[in-house]
């Protein structure tokens, strides 16, 4: 007789109970798949052209700029003389978590950077958390960095023919301006730049590159001349906080050293160069940092620094009397902030292409076009969203904003070497953070600490764009993703 509450036998398998919701937000990407995946996308391949010192460049041209050229004129009140302190615990800071990240870039050599990372070892939903942080990481910073190429123009342009921007096109609303206009230039020609392929773009890159170390070497030459030891007696006047808030600013300066490890897909040689990159760049950049820092304080009284977005090109003029020096670090720093621009740009599009190829955001940013080898539709879209933030917001709320985003997902990548050093022990690594998880634990701490000396504003900021993050998840991403749907074995 049968039991009338059982379900009918067809002769079929039971199907297996559908995952949670915590389940499925906890769902993990395999590393194999995701290595498998490289350069695969809509329609085309990205190509693997760049080797040891292309990414290198890379990590440079997306590093050195905004932060030394611009973002010095606003730390230095926060912190006095003192900045130079300031300098190297944002430099620790990164350091921490560049071990972590030439860790896992060589273990996982992929163009997803920290998302894919927190994919492989901590689930869907802290990944998506993550690259919705890489995206305020990346989309936000080349704003912020086109914000600050409007001032050096306008330096430039004053300095050569005697004429400026008019201030309603060159501030935005906030700033005395309506419309930044040199920030979306900028940004338009980044892209057309990527447009042209990652090859392309790494040689123009490696050219400005070598310009702005040559700027801020001759910036160091000069300035010296004006070194004033007086200038470093109140060495620390706001104390131990204004030395942490500033350091919280200028780890601005410090974001594009993960930029290589976006490359992953476009790299000869990915899992031996990635590492080495990374380490590489941030060496040289705290170098020259530390130097620029110190010399620039020793030349101008702490007091005297002003909000100004041009400060060096200002300190050449008054050491040596003339403007041609002046003129000449500016015309040196369009160029510099010009590569960061065009290198962070491209890790944005590199980081959506992955979160697209996994289904989380829509598919229009896998699309490779076939000649070029590159996400031609991804590129145009962030560049418009980039220029037009840029043209709209002031630099100090974007530079915050920027920081925030970037030390969470700092953060998160030091907890994610450390969780797949405990899950996969065994995966051949060609770097391996020391000391760990000491360490990385570290790194985590100090990302922690810079983020709470942030203003009460940016964590609000932070907060909203979280949730509008978390709301696109859910209506879009979760339902969406690959991991979400079955195997072929279990469509049938």
């Amino acid at each position: 007789m049968l039991d009338q509450g059982a379900p009918p036998h067809n002769g079929s398998p039971a199907a297996p109970p559908s995952p949670g919701l915590g389940a499925r937000l906890m769902r993990r990407k395999p590393v194999e798949h995701l290595v498998a995946e490289g350069g695969q996308g809509e329609g085309g391949s990205l190509r693997r052209s760049l080797g040891l010192w292309q990414l290198t460049m890379i990590s440079i041209g997306a590093t050195l700029g905004t932060g030394i050229f611009v973002v010095l004129g606003e730390a230095v009140p926060k912190a006095g003389p003192a900045v130079t302190l300031s300098f190297v615990i944002a430099g620790l800071t990164a350091l921490f978590s560049a071990l972590s990240y030439a860790e896992l870039a060589g273990t996982i050599p992929v163009s997803g950077s920290s998302y894919s990372y927190a994919y492989a070892t901590m689930g869907e939903l802290v990944a998506w958390v993550c690259g919705w942080c890489l995206v305020l990481e990346y989309g936000v910073s080349v704003a912020a960095v086109a914000v600050g190429w409007g001032e050096y123009l306008n330096e430039l342009l004053d300095g050569t023919i005697g004429v400026t921007i008019p201030g309603a096109l060159s501030a935005p609303p906030g700033d005395g301006g309506v419309f930044n206009l040199p920030a979306l230039i900028v940004v338009l020609l980044a892209m057309a730049f990527l447009m042209g392929g990652a090859r392309e773009s790494a040689r123009a890159n490696t050219v400005m590159v070598v310009v702005k170390i040559a700027a801020l070497v001759l910036f160091c030459a000069i300035g010296v001349q004006g070194f004033s030891s007086g200038n470093y007696e109140n060495f620390m006047p706001l104390g131990m906080a204004g030395v942490s808030a500033a350091g919280a600013t200028l780890f601005f300066s410090y974001i594009g050293f993960d930029a290589a490890s976006t490359a992953g897909e476009e790299a000869k040689n990915a899992r031996r160069d990635l590492p080495r990159a990374i380490m590489l760049s941030l060496v040289i950049v705290t170098a020259l940092y530390v130097l620029v820092a110190a010399v620039a304080v020793g030349a101008k009284p702490w007091e005297k620094f002003t909000d100004s977005e041009a400060a060096l090109a200002q300190i050449m003029r008054e050491v040596t009397g003339q403007t041609f020096w002046g003129t000449l670090l500016a015309f040196c720093a369009v160029v510099a902030i010009a590569s960061v621009v065009l290198t962070v740009l491209y890790g944005q599009t590199r980081i959506l292409f992955a979160m697209s190829r996994d289904g989380l955001v829509p598919k229009a940013f896998a699309k490779v076009h076939p000649k070029t080898g590159t996400p031609r539709t991804n590129t145009l879209i962030v560049s418009l969203f980039c220029g037009v933030l840029a043209a709209a917001v002031p630099l100090g709320q974007l530079a915050d904003a920027t920081s925030i985003g970037t030390l969470f997902a700092f953060a998160l990548v030091n907890v994610a070497v450390v969780v797949l050093r405990r899950t996969r022990p065994d995966m051949p690594r060609t770097f391996r953070v020391p000391l760990s998880p000491v360490l990385p634990a570290l790194g985590f701490a100090f990302c922690v600490w810079m983020m709470g000396s942030l203003s009460t504003i940016t964590w609000v900021v932070f907060g909203v764009w979280m949730a509008v993050g978390l709301v696109f998840y859910f209506v879009y991403g979760h339902r969406r993703s690959r991991l979400a749907a079955p195997a072929p074995s279990e469509a049938k």
